[in-house]
């Protein structure tokens, strides 16, 4: 039977993990298998520079913080090795990160995750990763408001350009003589 010490140290870990995944905008669970050291200090790299915390975590600390979170359906994914990637700031983040791995590497892949406080499985984890960059959208967005504009531009000058045509410009007036005084 593990000591006292021991059991402490898991439920401060558990108390620790709970809080962040109930802190967390989204997390990303992934089976942990098939991956080398190189591609590992890569890809924590791209989350560490993400702002994405990243970790090993065993199946029953997963499941007890997932209990006190809120989140048990996630413990139905719990079996093998898992990592559980968490993000306070970009939901989307550690979804687009570790599906770049997931489908560089065939064992590595992704098992569900946490969304605005709710569990949701891989095939939106997946979905959340295809979302465009924040820039692609904002640049969509002022391109579908501007074309109508322009559009619009277009035809008005369309029609001062046809309602011009065939008449001369006016001539511009011309000075007229001074008088001059009777004889």
């Amino acid at each position: 039977m593990p000591s006292e010490k021991i059991l402490e140290q898991k439920k401060v870990i558990v108390e620790g993990l709970a809080d962040k995944m109930s802190r967390a905008a989204s997390g990303v669970l992934v089976k942990y298998e098939g991956i080398t050291v190189d591609q590992d200090t890569k890809m924590r790299k791209a989350l560490r520079e993400a702002g994405v915390e990243y970790a090993v975590i065993k199946n029953t600390l997963i499941g007890k913080a997932a209990d006190k979170a809120g989140f048990e359906g996630l413990k139905s994914e719990l079996s093998g090795m898992n990592a559980l990637a968490i993000s306070y700031d970009d939901p989307i983040a550690p979804a687009k990160i570790l599906k770049e791995y997931a489908e560089k590497i065939e064992t590595f892949e992704i098992r569900g995750g946490i969304l605005d406080g709710a569990v949701v499985d891989a095939a939106t984890v997946n979905e959340l990763a295809d979302i465009p960059p924040k820039e692609v959208l904002v640049a969509k967005l002022l391109g579908s408001i501007q074309s109508p504009l322009y559009k619009f531009a277009y035809v008005l000058q369309a029609i001062i350009d046809k309602e011009n045509e065939g008449k001369e410009e006016a001539p511009a007036a011309e000075e007229a003589p001074a008088e001059t005084p009777a004889e």
